[in-house]
């Protein structure tokens, strides 16, 4: 075969033709050539990386979310309950020692709430009196008003007296609204000494009486029928205050009007 021959058979690349060979048998069985910017990683399958999902978490907010170990101290607390006098089972005071009192301050704080949220009364003033031993404990007057809040919903009116004897031995800041707070609260559950003692230590704690303090006072007395005290309160108010209670027949009036009243009081 002659050098023409060869010639004859060798395929012709056309400069435009983008990796089509044309020869003159016709199109070349050869595969086209790759489009510009595909390169050999074009051809190696992408791996799919998925993203830490902890990294998607949301900040943690106070009293929201639970720490492993203040989760495992809730679930020991609670199982303490159906072994209480029945034996075969760690003890109250074995689970505060081992999971409650080795926890951080943000951790038992935790745990007091959920308990408190739970309605976990007797259970939450354990942890509670675990609180006031410790070196950072500040009394609150918020703090003290949600014990008493869930004592007295479970139906623990002993507790209740007990949690207001703690709050007689604390020394406080000067708090108006959390004083009314708890005023409210102990007169909505029917603790009327227990109020009265809470009003004589306000003041004792330079904690002004304002008017949300007397009209608390006063239609919650008068809601449990005591009167005479309502009264009395009531004269107190208007020597305080330097006149008649105008603020309060108004809001007589507008509980006249929308039927609100305390919670004891008949609809």
């Amino acid at each position: 075969m002659n050098s023409l021959s060869l010639l004859r058979l060798r395929p012709y690349r056309h400069p435009d033709a983008r990796g089509t060979l044309i020869a003159s048998h016709g199109r070349s069985s050869l595969p086209p050539r790759r489009q510009a910017g595909q390169g050999i990683a074009a051809a190696i399958p992408t791996a799919i990386v998925m993203r830490d999902r902890a990294k998607n978490r949301k900040p943690t907010q106070r009293g929201r979310y639970l720490s492993t170990e203040a989760i495992q101290a809730v679930q020991a607390l609670k199982r303490t309950l159906g072994t209480v006098g029945g034996g075969g089972g760690d003890s109250l005071e074995r689970v505060l020692a081992a999971k409650v009192q080795r926890l951080i301050k943000g951790d038992m704080v935790a745990v007091l709430r959920e308990l408190q949220s739970q309605g976990e009364g007797l259970l939450a003033l354990q942890v509670f009196e675990e609180v006031r031993r410790e070196h950072w404990y500040k009394p609150q007057l918020s703090v003290y008003n949600d014990m008493i809040q869930v004592l007295a919903s479970c139906g623990l009116p002993e507790q209740v007296e007990k949690v207001c004897s703690y709050l007689k031995m604390e020394h406080l800041d000067a708090d108006t609204e959390g004083f009314n707070l708890v005023l409210r609260t102990l007169l909505d559950f029917g603790f009327v000494q227990a109020a009265m003692d809470c009003f004589r230590l306000m003041k004792l704690w330079e904690s002004e009486p304002d008017e949300s303090t007397y009209a608390i006072l006063i239609n919650g007395l008068k809601a449990e029928g005591e009167i005479d005290l309502s009264v009395s309160v009531r004269e107190e108010a208007e020597q305080h205050l330097g006149g008649p209670l105008v603020f309060l027949e108004k809001r007589e009036d507008e509980m006249e009007l929308t039927g609100y009243g305390n919670v004891h009081s008949e609809p």
